[in-house]
């Protein structure tokens, strides 16, 4: 992977789904979204996030961004 697509961004959709009792489908269209954008997204291998999105994800599953997403620290300080 090049640099510049690496991050450090962990996505927490398998919790919160679970914590709700939702399924990746119901999730789907409850966001207006595809599965494969949001497997896409819950796989940690999405790019990008449009602020629409994120904002129907937080208001489905009752949350705030930064429990959906968080940033992993390594050791060396990034």
């Amino acid at each position: 992977m090049a640099a510049e697509d690496e991050h450090a961004v962990e996505v927490h959709l398998d919790a919160l789904l679970a914590a709700r009792g939702l399924t990746l489908t119901e999730l789907a269209n409850r966001v207006g979204i595809t599965i494969a954008n949001l497997s896409i997204l819950k796989n940690g291998h999405a790019k990008a996030i449009r602020f629409s999105t994120l904002t129907r994800l937080c208001e489905v599953l009752d949350c705030q961004p930064g429990d959906l997403l968080t940033v992993r620290r390594d050791s060396h300080g990034g």
